[in-house]
C-alpha cells in the first residue's frame, strides 16, 4: 500500500500511535538515513582504495595511517548501523516498529526522531544500562 506524505508531515501525538502515515514517515526516514551511510561508505572506500602508502615522511606516514585506521572504524560504525536500519525497516513491515522489545509498550515519537533504530523505551533502556554498570563492575 503506498502512502503519499505531506511534504511537511510530523508524527503527532494527537494521532494513533504508528499509522500508516507515521509508519511511512519513519520508513523514509530511515531510508534517508541508510543512503546517506552508504553515499559516505563510498566515500571512503575510494579514498582508501586511492591511499597505497608512498610517503616517504615517517610523520606523514604515521598520519596515513592513523587517517586510514580512523576511516576503518568509521566504515565499520556506518555497518552495523546500516544493519540496524535494515532491522528497524523490517520491523515497520512487520508491524512491531515503534514499539519497545520487552514491555511492548509504544517507545515514543521523540525518542524515535531522535534515534529511529531505537527498540526500548527509555525506561527500559535506562534497566539494561544499569544491569551492564552493575555486572560490568564484578
Amino acid at each position: 500500500m503506498m502512502v503519499t506524505l505531506p511534504p511537511d508531515y510530523r508524527p503527532s501525538d494527537d494521532e494513533e500511535f504508528m499509522s500508516t502515515q507515521q509508519s511511512e514517515y519513519f520508513r523514509q526516514k530511515l531510508q534517508r538515513w541508510r543512503a546517506d551511510l552508504l553515499r559516505e561508505a563510498d566515500g571512503t572506500l575510494a579514498s582508501l582504495s586511492e591511499g597505497g602508502i608512498h610517503v616517504a615522511d615517517i610523520t606523514d606516514r604515521a598520519s596515513v595511517e592513523t587517517d586510514r585506521a580512523l576511516e576503518l572504524r568509521t566504515r565499520d560504525r556506518a555497518r552495523k548501523l546500516i544493519s540496524k536500519i535494515d532491522q528497524a525497516l523490517q520491523r515497520i513491515e512487520n508491524g512491531a516498529y515503534g514499539f519497545c522489545e520487552e514491555t511492548g509498550e509504544p517507545i515514543g515519537l521523540k525518542r524515535l526522531e531522535a534515534r529511529p533504530i531505537a527498540t526500548l523505551s527509555i525506561e527500559a533502556q535506562e534497566r539494561h544500562e544499569r544491569m551492564e554498570r552493575v555486572h560490568r563492575d564484578d
